[in-house]
């Protein structure tokens, strides 16, 4: 059986990022991996649509957020974090950890914070150094309007604008320069269809002012962007990389540039489309008010167990989703469409939905989900 993997990360990685990171190893400190590296730098300022240095960690996203905190911030400051979901969360716990002074904004799952409600707590706590948002909350399938947060908070104060970009970059629209975000994280494991590893971060020149301020020091060693920024301007890195794991993110840049960043946005969106489609035909309702490119959480039917529907779809169909988490866990699923999709991918996935809740006794007509998302693609 054909395994499949519709994950919100890791997702799956094309054959040929497979097959360039199986070649022999090369030394990291020589100019072949070093114009590997300048080719890798120029294509994620692309990515980012920024002018702004990316630089490159070697360790998964919430080592890139931990670095953005640690690097930026100092014990005392008051950083704004707006917590809707598993991921908005852990920016409050680097926060308090850090800082020890932390605005922690709650939202319900499935919604996003307005912009009214941001400039609220920015006049109620003036003396904000830095606001912490989610682009694409992975636990919930729920994305905030980045561009229009960002403009409240460029409009009410001088506080810092730190973007989780982790399920968003390269399912949704995103222009790092223009919408004025001074730090913005990924994960390789993501949109950009690599395996997990790599965090890749790009930094503002108003935060860089900040890293590089005379007398200031990082709380922090190997995730010092300080250090990684020093590092990046001559096109290297401060300690070994994952040598392996940038080859491969030259070739799955490169891929990302030849179809165009726009038109991988808009490939995004219509597969999310056309997923829910399939999800609503099946009688199924879908989570969030805000709905994801990169991730579809919907909830299961009354009177199917998570548990049941999972063996279905895993050991019937050689399809892995992924489960709700926290209060949601064995209520919710969620399917990506994140990174390496295409249309036939999302008839896939819905068909097997069909076989998996047919096996397991839930009744809808035959065909219907499926039929949706041919519609959703092809017209009525």
């Amino acid at each position: 059986m054909k395994k499949r993997l519709f994950t919100p990360g890791p997702t799956p990685v094309p054959e040929n990022v497979m097959l360039s990171m199986a070649a022999p190893i090369i030394h990291h400190r020589n100019p072949e991996f070093m114009e590997i590296l300048q080719r890798v730098h120029e294509n994620l300022r692309y990515l980012f649509q920024t002018t702004q240095p990316v630089v490159v960690l070697s360790c998964s996203g919430t080592g890139g957020m931990e670095a953005a905190i640690s690097s930026l911030f100092g014990k005392g400051e008051k950083v704004i974090s707006v917590n809707a979901g598993k991921f908005g969360e852990r920016w409050g716990e680097l926060v308090r950890l850090y800082t020890g002074d932390c605005i922690e904004e709650s939202v319900p799952w499935g919604r996003a914070v307005t912009p009214e409600r941001l400039k609220e707590l920015l006049r109620e706590h003036p003396d904000t150094r830095g606001v912490c948002l989610t682009h694409s909350e992975t636990s919930t399938g729920t994305a905030s309007d980045i561009q229009a947060l960002a403009a409240v908070v460029r409009e009410e104060s001088d506080a810092l604008v730190l973007v989780d970009g982790i399920t968003a970059i390269g399912a949704h629209e995103f222009r790092f320069d223009d919408w004025g975000v001074d730090v913005c994280i990924t994960g390789s494991q993501k949109g950009l269809m690599m395996p997990p590893g790599l965090a890749l971060v790009a930094v503002s020149e108003r935060a860089q002012d900040i890293i590089n301020a005379p007398g200031r020091t990082s709380q922090n060693f190997y995730l010092s962007l300080q250090k990684a920024l020093k590092s990046h301007a001559g096109d290297d890195t401060p300690f070994t990389p994952a040598v392996s794991l940038i080859i491969g993110l030259d070739e799955a840049l490169t891929m990302i540039r030849e179809e165009g960043i726009e038109n991988v946005w808009a490939r995004h969106e219509s597969l999310a489309a056309a997923c829910r489609a399939g999800c609503t035909a099946l009688g199924m309702e879908l989570f969030s008010s805000s709905p994801s490119f990169a991730v579809t959480p919907v909830w299961l039917p009354e009177g199917v167990e998570w548990n049941a529907f999972n063996n279905a779809l895993k050991y019937s169909n050689g399809i892995t989703v992924a489960a709700g988490q926290d209060d949601y866990k064995g209520k919710i699923f969620r399917i990506s469409h994140l990174g390496y999709y295409d249309e036939l991918d999302m008839l896939t996935i819905i068909g097997a939905l069909e076989r998996a809740l047919r096996e397991i006794g839930y009744n809808f007509p035959a065909g219907s989900g499926v039929t949706a998302v041919q519609q959703a693609f092809l017209g009525s």
